[in-house]
């Protein structure tokens, strides 16, 4: 089906939907806001002792907290477009890769929600990084830009529903460092993560993350404010939630926890019993469904994510749908920093207990050729560990991060909630490995991934649309 037919469709099923309402109820309004590289960890609802977020703690006291939110791919452009798209990431072509291009035959559930009267809109980091013209769009797949929100606001027809994208670029590197301490946070409180080496060069980089995460916060705060002002914020779903995980060595791009968990918190008083926290597993990749449903608009067929609705609507608390007990992540692309300007394709499955990772291309270095390494962001960490490899005290952090990996990792989560024992070749685990292994090739094959349908990619071949130099990724 062409994409202005299937938009088109899709408009008449949202007004049908729309029509079939509650007599005198409008229709919700919706707040995305969305961090860039937040690992689940390291809000205050979460437990983090450090970092100080009001805003995101409001949200999951009134609303639901997902314990088990995870992106689909730890990358920004694929986990944003299959956001956007309600699709996995494989799904979507040259879009599966960092600085690619989302087609514009993949539509997005802000074009669904325009086509049906909403008004649209988003501010600083949308669908990003890539290029517009290349997929045949003229516009951010998330809209329209504005400056703030209050300007998107302002500029609506009163009375009408609105979604808005609020895309922050913190925390995202690079960071001024030593923010962190100067605004009063106390290195001696950091929890470092059991992947990176206990130094007090680490503990002030995170300080200087932790900062950034609550500049976002405060923000977010200043624009719940905003509605609360103005009475709409009792009738506005607010969804809160970042792309990937914390921009540190074996972390953001990685498929391990802090890679890509997330933090994912819904709001929405008319219909969400709040002060609950959900043990379901929750994939990104199910906001575009669950924000269609909740309103009023058919979802298409080819979206492969399933809507929370039901979840957030249960009153329930823990494990609320015994089928959510699982969830897919990929990853393609993420910076062509290897001979040949190649990636690193992996395919993982997560469940309570296991990690299970497959590694397609295991010959190539994971973090990116050395000596530069420039699949991690640049850090102070990262500088550190390089520094030290040799050190006895840093080995096992920088092989971790940094060297070649076996074509199948396994971690069992109740001993190795920092997933660095790689179990996958222990005779004990066989049975495991190989269950999870035929879980994960279902549901590839069920949507339709062209590695797992046998159809060459290109994605190693398609164009990288952004501009790396050697110092960017030193």
């Amino acid at each position: 089906m062409r994409r202005r037919d299937l938009f088109s469709l899709a408009a008449t099923a949202a007004f049908a939907g729309c029509a079939s309402a509650p007599e005198g109820r409008s229709r919700p309004n919706i707040l995305f806001a969305i961090s860039d590289d937040q690992s689940f960890a390291h809000t205050g609802a979460s437990g983090d002792p450090v970092v100080r977020t009001p805003a995101f703690d409001r949200i999951s006291a009134e609303g639901v907290r997902f314990e088990h939110a995870f992106c689909n791919s730890p990358s920004c452009t694929p986990s944003r477009g299959a956001i956007l798209t309600g699709q996995e990431c494989y799904r979507l072509e040259e879009g599966v890769n960092l600085w690619s291009s989302l087609p514009a035959k993949f539509v997005t559930y802000p074009d669904l929600l325009e086509a049906a009267g909403y008004q649209i809109g988003f501010t600083r980091k949308g669908w990003s990084p890539g290029s517009l013209e290349a997929g045949g769009r003229s516009r951010n797949p998330a809209g329209p830009r504005y400056d703030d929100f209050q300007t998107f606001y302002e500029a609506n027809p009163p009375g009408a529903p609105f979604c808005f994208w609020f895309g922050s670029s913190d925390p995202h590197r690079a960071y001024e460092k030593g923010s962190g301490i100067a605004s009063g946070l106390r290195p001696e409180d950091v929890v470092v993560p059991p992947f990176l080496p206990d130094d007090p060069e680490v503990r002030s980089d995170i300080l200087d993350y932790y900062f950034e995460i609550e500049r976002f916060d405060r923000e977010l705060g200043e624009i719940l404010s905003y509605l609360e002002e103005r009475g709409q914020l009792e009738n506005t779903i607010v969804i809160v939630t970042s792309d990937n995980g914390m921009p540190f060595p074996r972390a953001k791009a990685d498929l391990y926890d802090y890679g890509a968990r997330v933090p994912l918190a819904v709001r929405w008083p008319e219909s969400v019993p709040g002060g609950r926290v959900v043990t379901d597993f929750a994939s990104l990749v199910d906001i575009a469904p669950t924000i269609l449903e909740a309103a009023g608009i058919e979802i298409p067929e080819d979206m492969t994510g399933r809507s929370l609705l039901d979840l957030l609507k249960s009153g329930e608390d823990g494990r609320v749908d015994p089928t959510r007990d699982h969830v897919i992540l990929a990853r393609e692309r993420h910076t062509p920093w290897r001979e040949g300007r190649v990636g690193y394709p992996m395919r993982a499955i997560r469940t309570d207990q296991y990690l299970y990772i497959r590694n397609i291309e295991p010959d190539r270095w994971p973090a990116g050729d050395p000596p530069i390494l420039g699949e991690v962001d640049p850090s102070p960490t990262k500088d550190l560990m390089r520094a030290r490899k040799d050190d006895p005290d840093f080995r096992r952090y920088y092989e971790a991060a940094f060297s070649k990996r076996p074509g199948e990792e396994l971690y069992e989560l109740g001993l190795d909630p920092g997933q660095m024992k790689n179990v996958a070749d222990e005779a004990a685990h066989a049975e495991i490995k190989s269950a999870l292994a035929a879980k994960l090739d279902q549901h590839l094959l069920a949507t339709s991934d062209p590695r797992a349908l046998g159809h060459p990619p290109t994605w190693e071949s398609d164009p990288h649309h952004g501009r790396l130099t050697l110092e960017q990724r030193q």
